[in-house]
Parts: structure tokens; C-alpha cells; sequence
């Protein structure tokens, strides 16, 4: 059976995976581009946005894995957007332009639910109100064999976790202090027990644990 898979997914020190006050302008609140500026710089991220150049050390070696082998992609509705509520606007198809780096079928999970958005680029988006587990038969039913990603937010990964649908994760422990936000471990004490963790730490900082499932 496929797996399903969490990369490249940034959490401060004191746990927070975003900060407070998402809206169009700071999708990820008052946190900005602090819990990213590790992945800013990679060779990696160059790609996804159609560019070249970029480092190439640990920090890109480890966020070069997101996407071999996945064949679909389950986020939450506030990775897809700002909005809350029903659809008010649905001109809005994400923060990623014409062509998002996403190339799968992409589910969104959301209470209000809309006509599928196709773009460029093989990324379409269906929006569903389901379950994790439901959500992931769709997905694996779409991936064709291939793994399933669980792109965030924190709220997201939360639950798949909680549901122990997570096969591997990678999160990248980023040195600094939010203070307030959405937090990724809370309600999961013990989870360290299902996983196989291993840890390295690179040159900016950011620390790269892995959990494998056991």
C-alpha cells in the first residue's frame, strides 16, 4: 500500500507551526517567512518556482525528497487560502499562481465545499468535507499506487496523526520563538513511541527529524 508522507514541514522551538493573524498578505500570520527562510535559499525551492541556482547542502538534500514518489497531496483549507466560512470569492485558487508546484490532484478539507479547480501544470484542487481516513481513501484512489502527501496546516497533520495515517515525517525544527500561533504536537503525548526518529542538525540552524513509522 502507498504511503503517506508529511515534508518539509516547519515548526518553531516552542511548537508552533504558524503564527497568529493568517490573511492574504502573511499566510502565515505574525510568524512572516521566519519558519521558511531555510527553504528560501535551497535549490530545491528554486525549482519548484521555475528558476535555477539555489544551495545545495544538507538543508536542500532533505527538502528535495518532497515530492519523489507522491501522487497526491490532502491539506487543510487554511494552506489552500484566508478564507473563512463559505466561499465568498471563488475567483481565489491559491497562493501559487497559474501552475502550482503540485503537479497531483490536491484535496482540500473543508466544511463548505465547491466545483473542483483545474490548473496548470497537472494540480487540481477538490474540495471535500470528509473525514481523514475518507480523505485519504480519495487520495490513494487518485495517487494511482503512488504515496500521499499531507501538506498542512498544522490542524491537518494534527489530525492524520491523531488517526495514525502517518507513515513519515519529516519536520524541520527552526530556532525561533513564536510565542503564539497554531501549535503541530499538541494532544499527541507519546507519539515518539510509534516512530523511529533520527535528527540532523545543518549550518543554518535548522534542525531535520525524521519519523519513520515503526
Amino acid at each position: 500500500m502507498s504511503r503517506v508522507r508529511v515534508h518539509n514541514f516547519s515548526v518553531s522551538l516552542d511548537g508552533f507551526a504558524t503564527g497568529e493573524g493568517q490573511s492574504l498578505d502573511e499566510p502565515f500570520g505574525h510568524a512572516g517567512g521566519r519558519l521558511h527562510e531555510w527553504f528560501f535559499t535551497t535549490r530545491t525551492l528554486q525549482a519548484m518556482q521555475g528558476k535555477t541556482g539555489g544551495s545545495t547542502g544538507v538543508d536542500d538534500a532533505v527538502a528535495g525528497t518532497w515530492d519523489a514518489g507522491i501522487g497526491a497531496e490532502i491539506m487543510g483549507r487554511n494552506k489552500f487560502g484566508p478564507q473563512r466560512g463559505p466561499w465568498e470569492d471563488h475567483e481565489w485558487s491559491g497562493w501559487w499562481g497559474p501552475n502550482p508546484p503540485f503537479h497531483t490532484p490536491v484535496f482540500v478539507l473543508t466544511h463548505h465545499t465547491r466545483p473542483s479547480v483545474e490548473m496548470e501544470g497537472g494540480t487540481t484542487f477538490h474540495f471535500i468535507d470528509a473525514t481523514p481516513e475518507e480523505a485519504l481513501r480519495q487520495a490513494r484512489e487518485a495517487a494511482g499506487g503512488l504515496d500521499v502527501r499531507i501538506g498542512g496546516g498544522p490542524s491537518t497533520v494534527r489530525q492524520f496523526l491523531a488517526a495514525d495515517l502517518i507513515d513519515h515525517m519529516h519536520i524541520a525544527v527552526v530556532p525561533i520563538i513564536l510565542g503564539r500561533g497554531e501549535r503541530l504536537w499538541d494532544g499527541l503525548e507519546g507519539l515518539e513511541k510509534r516512530f523511529r526518529i533520527e535528527s540532523v542538525t545543518t549550518p543554518s540552524g535548522v534542525t531535520h527529524m525524521t519519523f519513520t513509522r515503526r
